[in-house]
């Protein structure tokens, strides 16, 4: 994978959330995995304990499995998952963060680490999208399930919708997208949106936003 020839960390994370506004909602479960010349070396995968008096929607526990008290008894409190997801990425002189819909993990990502003092660690990486590779390779539908049949990984991923799962599932969609085509270095700091509503949250300076199409056409870096 050419990837490693521009970055020599490769951090692929995942969360669960109480919702999908990033403003008022809250990570719940994040996952990551740290990869070194395809190798891992590092992983996290923490629950986080809610505010008191806030309450998790039937929805999210149904899809995820996770409870409030779950989050309770085993749940960390910010602090801890925010510094657990810097340790990541210590020591990295070129690192690269990647997610499925990374637009939104990140939007939560950042919510996490800003109280904290450290939504400076995100100053260095760069950024990749699998799902924005995934559209221009294949047509609608597009969640990660689709694209772990896809690429014939359900021996070895599962979208069960729990973060240190879906981030693993997205590091191995990620080597098998490069296996058919080696060209992921071209979607660094390139975020695919829909083209009709735009950017989903909050803009992140340093990505270039582009309407993709969601049957294929050219290239989303070929497109004008």
């Amino acid at each position: 994978m050419r990837l490693w020839e521009s970055f020599d960390r490769i951090v692929v994370f995942d969360t669960e959330t109480t919702g999908v506004a990033y403003s008022r909602d809250r990570i719940i479960e994040i996952g990551a995995v740290s990869l070194e010349n395809g190798t891992e070396t590092g992983s996290m995968d923490l629950l986080i304990r809610l505010p008191e008096g806030r309450r998790l929607d039937p929805f999210i526990i149904n899809l995820t499995g996770i409870t409030e008290e779950r989050l309770k008894t085993e749940g960390v409190g910010d602090q801890e998952a925010a510094r657990a997801f810097a340790a990541l990425l210590e020591g990295a002189e070129r690192p690269l963060i990647a997610a499925y819909n990374a637009q939104f993990d990140l939007n939560f990502l950042f919510y996490l680490l800003q109280p904290q003092g450290l939504a400076g660690v995100l100053k260095t990486p760069r950024f990749l999208d699998a799902l924005t590779v995934y559209r221009d390779r294949r047509d609608y539908p597009h969640k990660l399930e689709h694209a772990i049949a896809a690429y014939r990984l359900e021996d070895r991923a599962v979208n069960s919708h729990r973060a240190i799962d879906d981030a693993r599932a997205a590091a191995l969609l990620l080597e098998a997208m490069a296996e058919e085509r080696d060209d992921l270095e071209r979607y660094i700091d390139l975020f695919g949106v829909h083209p009709k509503y735009g950017v989903s949250g909050r803009k992140i300076s340093s990505v270039t936003y582009r309407a993709q199409p969601y049957e294929r056409r050219r290239p989303l870096y070929e497109l004008p």
